[in-house]
């Protein structure tokens, strides 16, 4: 009697495990006595981990001894901080640390010398550390929607740079910084403070897309104008009156452009002087030869 009452509660538990919340796949394979590696992925490019949507609020011990990993994903967790251990995964390409709380990253993300792609956006930063700089090799970074309103100097040795994303902060203007980093095809600084485009902008010399929409920018630079390389200009939601008589210049800016994911001049939403509102209308065409016309008889 005894036996069968015992054999009848340990069928009820195995039901009952089984209908239980699936483990997160690190928690599972640690249980079941695996190797930790066992859960790096080996693509043709790249060793990858995914912790992705965990429910993490403190990175597993496990993570800092995976030193083959190149590609690592804790995005969309809860992670209040990264301890200075990140730094011994040396060999990190790719790093998305997006959708968490943190408030601060270590210092010791100048060890990750061959990371190449660093996502941060969607958390709490205030400050970006120095010793990001000592990352040569950034091509691609996001720090959106956070509360960052100013880069420390040494960012401008981010030379290799290409994509910065900068939108949702709380810039009040565009760090000098920014300026020297002439690789620059993509700049995004929208939904910030801005009530200005300095001169220097045009020193970005390889510039394909700038987003400045949705700021208190009063009016475009001159300079923006010798960007020769420019396809998109989106500065939409702004306070601009006039736009600069050599605006024609930037021949590789198509169209007025009205969908936010299309290239051309994004100019909606701004309280433009007359006769611009008319002559906007009228096409990028339009809206040159006016410009061209204008500076001519000034």
């Amino acid at each position: 009697m005894g036996t069968e009452h015992s054999k009848n509660e340990e069928r009820r538990s195995m039901v009952f495990l089984r209908k239980g919340p699936k483990l997160p796949a690190w928690e599972d394979a640690l249980l079941a006595g695996r190797e930790p590696k066992s859960l790096l992925k080996r693509g043709l490019r790249y060793v990858s981990l995914s912790l992705i949507m965990k429910g993490m609020t403190s990175t597993p011990d496990f993570l800092w001894g995976l030193h083959e990993v190149q590609k690592l994903n804790l995005s969309r967790n809860q992670l209040v901080v990264i301890p200075p251990s990140l730094g011994k995964l040396d060999r990190l390409v790719v790093l998305n640390l997006g959708g968490n709380c943190l408030k601060c990253l270590p210092k010791e993300i100048g060890l990750l010398r061959n990371l190449k792609v660093l996502f941060v956006n969607m958390n709490c930063l205030k400050e970006v550390p120095a010793e990001l700089s000592l990352c040569r090799k950034l091509e691609v970074l996001s720090l959106s929607h956070n509360c960052i309103s100013q880069l420390p100097l040494s960012f401008s040795d981010l030379t290799s740079l290409r994509k910065l994303n900068l939108s949702n902060n709380r810039f009040v203007q565009i760090p000098l910084c920014i300026f020297a980093l002439r690789s620059l095809d993509f700049l995004h600084l929208g939904s910030n403070k801005l009530e200005n485009i300095a001169e220097s902008i045009q020193y970005l010399v390889n510039l394909q897309i700038l987003i400045v929409e949705n700021n208190n920018i009063r009016s475009l630079p001159r300079s923006l104008c010798y960007i020769s390389t420019l396809e998109l200009l989106n500065a939409d939601y702004n306070a601009i009156q006039t736009l600069p008589d050599d605006l024609y210049l930037l021949r590789r800016l198509r169209r007025i452009a009205w969908n936010p994911m299309d290239k051309g001049l994004h100019i909606a939403h701004n309280p433009l002087a007359r006769p611009l509102p008319e002559v906007v209308e009228g096409g990028l065409d339009v809206l040159f030869n006016y410009l061209r016309d204008k500076k001519e008889h000034n």
